[in-house]
This record gives C-alpha cells, structure tokens and sequence, in this order.
C-alpha cells in the first residue's frame, strides 16, 4: 500500500467531482431541502413549547387558584402536565409525533401519555416528516450512490484502471483513494451544513445552550460522519466488484431500497410478532383484575383492609376508628394508592420490556443494515427515541404518587374522621406542592442504551475496509 498513491487517486477524485455540474447540482437541491427542513422543524418545536409553556402556566394557575376545599376534592381535581420537545427533536423528530404530549394526573388512577400529533393527523404521518435527519440518513446515501457509482466499474470499461495497475498502484490504492476522495467531498459539503445548522437551531432556542448539547452535537457529527464513510465504502465496494458503471448503478439501487425500506419495515412487523404487547383496553383490565385481587377499598369485609383496620388499632392502642388520633379514611385512600401504583408500575415495566424487546430486533439487524444503527443513535442523541418518552412516563407516575400522597397526609392530619365530607382546609396546602419538571435522559444513558446500534456503525467500518481488502486481492474484480 503506497500513501503517495491513495493520495493522488484521491485528490483526483475530488477534482473529477467538483469539475463536473451534476453533482453540485444534485447538492443545490440537498442543501435547500436540508435548510428547509431545518428551519420549519425548528419553527415548528419552537412554536410547540411555547404552547406547552402557555398551557402549563393556565393549568397552574387554575391549580393554585382553588379555594379553600375537602383534600380528597383537591386529589380528584387532578392536575394535567405537558412533555415539551427535547432541544435537538427539531433536527431528528424521531418518535415524538407518535407518542403522546401530555398526561392528566389525579388520585387512584394511572392515565397514559395522550394527545399525540399522530392522533390528529390524516394519515399523511405514515409517510415520514421531512426532518434533516431524515435528509442525511436516506437522501444522502442516495447522492453518493449517484456520484459514486461509475468511480472505479467507469475505470474499467475506459482501460484506465489498467494504466493505473501498470504504474505500480495496487488495486487496493485506487480503492481506498476513491474512498477516501468521495468521502471527503461528502464530508466537506454535508459535516459543515450538520455542525452549523444544529449549533445555530440549539443558540436559537431559548435555554437549551449547555455542555451537553454541545457532546450531542459533537456525538451527532461524528456518527453521521462514519455513516457517510460506510456508504462510500459501500460503492466504491459494489462499483469494484461490476464490470460496468449500469451494473453497478442497478446494483446499488436495489441495495439502497434494501437498506431504506425492506429491512426497516421488516425489523418492525418481525418485532411485533415475535414479542406482541397487549392493546391498552387489555392492558388497563389486566391491572383492574390485579388490584380487585390484592385488596378493595369500598369492601367493609374485604381481608386486605380489614387487617389494615386491626394493625392500625392495634397501634395506636384504641378500639374504635372514630377514637383514632388521625384520620382512618386517609389511610385506607393511601393504601389503596399504594396498591394500584405498584401494581400499575409492575405491569408497565412488563409492558416497557415487550416494547424494548421489539425495539431490540431493529438493534440486532443494525449488524444488516447501517441505516438502522444510525436511525437509532441520532433519535438517542436528539431525545426523541422511546427510552426518553417512558423516562417521562415513569416521572409523571411518580410525581403523581408523591403529590397523591402529600394530599392524603393532609387529609390525614387535618380532617377530622367525624363529620369529614364537609371539612375543608386552607388553600396554601395545595399551593405549596411543587411543580413538575421533567429530568431529561443523560448523554451517557442514551450511549448506553443505543451500544448496539454504537457498535454496529464501528463494525461497519471495519468490515468495510476489510471487504475493500478482499475485494483487491481478486484478480476476476480487476478486468
């Protein structure tokens, strides 16, 4: 292998490139797509939270606007919270028009994640969004398919490639100067556009300018990168190995609707039939059977409370429930709380892990198709992918419990059980609860869960310079 050689193949690919018009302009129309789409998403998740901001602030007001009224009114009350989109979901919308924006919260129910946009579209959403991820990872591949098509398979059917064997160039030196030369043009014209348009939309958005964004932005750069080189790899690979620059255009083509639409739709049907998750009409029966099973509330004689009654007696040392020092009722609501929210919390955890067993059928057949693995991390790195929306489920839920159980400590403390439907207490215990903010899914955290994915793109890699090695070393891919 002779550096000198690869470079010089390679900084004539580049100018054979740039000579030509196609390619810019077949660029021009990429670029105005990828501005476009950068723009109306960002003006779109702009738009979005500020009306989640909005909603929020009236749902508060109206919460801390109540008047003097009974705790257990004020548990049923409710209170609803909104998901505002991450900071980078205007650049990889990912899953959030799928999944819904906001949960209603109140005392002995668990509700799920509702109004998604998905919901109220009209069926167009099927079809994709125009994001510029969505740009980079199928469109892309479709310009270097373009450009790179003919790179070495148009060297054979000219004779060059065997003047260029004759000069000392092994096979293996045009190989990797044409790889080497189409990846840097598709670095210099796409990488640059990437790292200033997710720079500029995070500076743009109000709060969202931290260190972290700046790892997801380097992470985002940096994956998309080795992305690019994987399918350069990929034609110059197929363009070696066919005897003509048609061949290898046809080759190519069906490769790229392989990658794009086959495996894609097939890891999600073959997902879904191998680990089937129930419907929410079952979902939600199933947890109702459970909780009537472990103990119920509204049944004087029910085993579950009637030992509640007795242990909390046996306590406090009296023999009546109206003798007690704190309010009977309070304990039985709380209790019944405890029961449904770890059953509720049982049965999502096994209804999260059927959707993550799904989810790991498309990792696995990361290792098949690239496109795959770099979908996954860009929606990991942008907090747009399904372990960030059950993060938020699962913060709502406990944020539930916790402020459900704050109302029936009042209840308990400051209601009297005799007479207790028409006590009131004074406003300022409710609006002394604090708000709901949700925590974000750390950069680390996302790594890790999208290491599969992580590792299929290095392997890749690897396994495309090795396939360019073996394809060099086969006398019948050089004529």
């Amino acid at each position: 292998m002779e550096l000198n050689f690869i470079k010089i193949i390679a900084k004539q690919e580049w100018n054979s490139i740039f000579r030509s018009k196609i390619p810019l302009a077949l660029y021009a129309v990429l670029l105005t797509v990828s501005l476009l789409a950068t723009f109306t998403g960002w003006q779109y998740v702009s738009k979005f939270n500020r009306q989640q901001e909005a909603a929020r602030d009236e749902v508060h007001e109206h919460w801390m606007n109540q008047p003097e009224r009974h705790p257990h009114r004020v548990a049923h009350y409710g209170y609803l919270v909104f998901r505002e989109k991450s900071p980078l979901s205007f650049f990889d919308f990912g899953l959030d028009s799928y999944v819904g924006n906001s949960v209603f919260l109140e005392a002995h129910r668990q509700n799920t994640v509702n109004m998604s946009e998905a919901g109220f579209s009209n069926g167009m959403l099927r079809f994709g969004e125009l994001s510029m991820a969505m740009v980079l990872q199928i469109l892309v591949p479709l310009f270097i398919i373009f450009i790179g098509f003919h790179t070495v398979a148009g060297l054979k059917q000219n004779g060059v490639l065997k003047i260029l064997l004759c000069q000392r160039a092994s096979y293996l030196d045009i190989l990797l100067g044409k790889t080497f030369g189409l990846t840097a043009v598709i670095w210099v014209l796409f990488l640059p556009l990437l790292l200033f348009s997710l720079f500029v939309g995070i500076v743009s958005l109000p709060g969202n300018f931290s260190s972290e964004s700046l790892m997801r932005i380097g992470m985002i750069v940096l994956l998309y990168g080795l992305y690019f080189l994987i399918i350069t790899m990929l034609v110059v690979a197929v363009s070696a190995m066919s005897s003509t620059a048609k061949n290898a255009l046809m080759v190519l083509v069906l490769i790229w609707i392989l990658f794009f639409i086959v495996v894609p739709k097939s890891a999600q049907t073959l997902g879904n039939t191998l680990y089937e998750a129930p419907d929410k009409i079952a979902f939600e029966h199933a947890i109702e059977l459970d909780v009537s099973k472990e103990g119920d509330s509204h049944n004087p004689d029910d085993p579950h409370f009637a030992h509640l009654k007795s242990s909390t007696l046996k306590k406090y040392g009296v023999d009546s429930i109206g003798a007690l020092p704190v309010n009977y009722g309070a304990l039985v609501m709380q209790e019944g709380e405890n029961i449904s929210s770890r059953i509720f919390n049982k049965h999502y955890d096994q209804l999260i892990s059927t959707y993550q067993s799904q989810n790991a059928v498309s990792s696995f057949l990361s290792f098949t198709d690239p496109y795959l693995a770099i979908r996954n991390m860009s929606m990991n790195l942008s907090g747009t992918d399904f372990d960030t929306f059950t993060e938020f489920q699962k913060q709502t839920e406990k944020y539930r419990f916790d402020k459900t159980k704050s109302i029936n400590e009042i209840h308990l403390t400051q209601i009297k059980y005799k007479d207790d439907r028409n006590q009131k207490v004074s406003t300022k215990n409710w609006q002394e609860q604090p708000e709901f903010h949700f925590q974000p899914v750390p950069i680390i955290q996302n790594i890790t869960n999208g290491v599969l994915s992580l590792t299929a793109l290095i392997i890749w890699v690897a396994a495309g310079f090795l396939a360019l090695h073996f394809i060099s070393s086969k006398r019948a891919f050089q004529l």
